[in-house]
């Protein structure tokens, strides 16, 4: 958040499933898509440049359409100097594509 204005897409995604099992969903300072595994954690304060906040899902947010529902397949793109650079994760009513663009995580429903 800056101010009042939030992103128009979050900086890191958490998917949790039914055990409590975190994937974590980011991009990397070298472009690349970072997947791992590793539980939310807390917002913080950057002062002048804005704040990071760590909420559940917003309805705005590719994924709130599939809620609930179980992953059925996914599939990576991969650029051979960087790595990953996009996730795609197929549910029963359509897929999420994460990808990292110049640096930033970008979320888009199909």
């Amino acid at each position: 958040m800056y101010g009042s204005e939030a992103p128009p897409d979050p900086l890191d995604v958490w998917l949790i499933d039914s055990e409590g099992a975190s994937t974590h969903v980011t991009a990397g300072s070298d472009w690349c898509l970072v997947v791992d595994s590793s539980a939310p954690r807390a917002g913080y304060d950057m002062a002048e440049w804005g704040r990071v906040e760590v909420a559940p899902i917003r309805s705005e947010t590719p994924f709130a359409d599939h809620l609930g529902e179980t992953v059925s397949a996914v599939g990576e793109e991969r650029d051979p100097d960087t790595g990953r650079i996009a996730l795609e994760i197929t549910f029963a009513s359509g897929r999420v594509r994460c990808d990292a663009r110049s640096g930033d995580l970008r979320l888009s429903g199909t």
